[in-house]
């Protein structure tokens, strides 16, 4: 076997290794414990690797992150397909339940979520905005021909549904509950419901 391919098997064998070690980190210990030092500790590599092969912890950040959102579109595209004729309504509970499963199957996603809750820098608005196109790409792809209503502020109401699925999500992860609402199997049941209420305000 050539040399130039061994090279080549061993630097894709390192690179797996030191994302994988990021992705442990991440969520043992939070964005605060992921820097080169504990990468190159963790993947059992030489810290000159780390930044020969990503430029340093940023690079090992967006790799994840390309990771997490091919995950999200995976178990977004494995929801059930939208009623044949549905509501607008229909259409927005169907979108928001299955974000709202899919972050929560994600684990990742939800750290680099929290992670931009607490700062704000070019690269994770960058992860962000690839991350809602995500969800903005599987609901064009669904999204049968509804008429949006004149009346009322269709995307303020989505923004604030969305921040509150979002919201939700984290708090599963971390504390598996939400102002007194436990965010387990019977609490998403209470979640579900409680969306459909909201919901009601949603022009059809």
């Amino acid at each position: 076997m050539a040399e130039s391919t061994l090279r080549l098997r061993d630097r894709s064998a390192t690179e797996a290794s030191i994302v994988e070690a990021g992705e442990r980190i991440l969520l043992r210990d939070g964005f605060p414990g992921l820097n080169v030092q504990t990468l190159a500790a963790e993947a059992g590599c030489d810290r000159k690797l780390v930044y020969r092969y990503f430029e340093g912890a940023d690079g090992v950040v967006e790799r994840i992150a390309g990771r997490a959102h091919a995950a999200l579109a995976d178990h977004l595209d494995a929801a059930p397909p939208p009623e044949a004729t549905p509501t607008l309504r229909a259409f927005a509970r169907e979108s928001l339940l299955a974000w709202f499963a899919a972050l929560l199957a994600v684990p990742l996603t939800l750290r680099l979520m929290a992670w931009a809750l607490v700062e704000d820098t070019d690269r994770l608005r960058r992860i962000e905005a690839d991350r809602s196109a995500v969800l903005q790409h599987w609901m064009r792809e669904r999204r049968p021909r509804l008429r949006v209503p004149p009346e009322g502020d269709v995307i303020a109401l989505n923004a604030v549904l969305l921040a509150a699925v979002q919201h939700l999500a984290l708090a599963a992860d971390r504390r598996g509950a939400f102002a007194g609402v436990p965010l387990d199997a019977t609490g998403r049941i209470r979640i579900e419901s409680a969306l459909d209420r909201l919901l009601e305000a949603w022009p059809d």
